[in-house]
């Protein structure tokens, strides 16, 4: 069975770092992993992703604040989270397909199978 297992959420000030992990279990492949998150009242949207090759893509509004990155051998995906702002305030969740060979097949909901539950992070301003 395939388990993802988000860690790294809290509670952090405005302007602020999180690092957020996910680790895969139970998978064959980690050709894509990545990282969404929903607020609340607002439907899941796509922050980041990255393909076992290391291509990764990123939500415009996250862009140039957090990183993406993977430990293939431990099959872990990681999520630096620099200059946080209240608008980041969400449930963060870990997706991985392992369908689609080694590309990302673009950051959608629909690319994925796998869902972890989800670690919430908090930004107070």
């Amino acid at each position: 069975q395939v388990k993802l297992e988000e860690s790294g959420g809290g509670s952090v000030q405005a302007g602020g770092s999180l690092r957020l992990s996910c680790v895969a279990s139970g998978s064959p492949y980690s050709g894509c992993m990545g990282w969404f998150r929903q607020a609340p009242g607002k439907e899941r949207e796509g922050v980041a992703i990255m393909s076992v090759l290391g291509n990764s893509e990123y939500a415009g509004s996250v862009k140039g604040r957090f990183t993406v990155s993977r430990d293939n051998a431990k099959m872990t995906l990681f999520l630096q989270m620099n200059s946080l702002k209240p608008e980041d305030t969400a449930i963060y969740y870990c997706a991985l397909d392992f369908t689609s060979g080694p590309y990302c097949q673009g950051l959608r909901e629909a690319a994925f199978g796998h869902w972890g539950q989800g670690t919430q992070v908090t930004v107070s301003s």
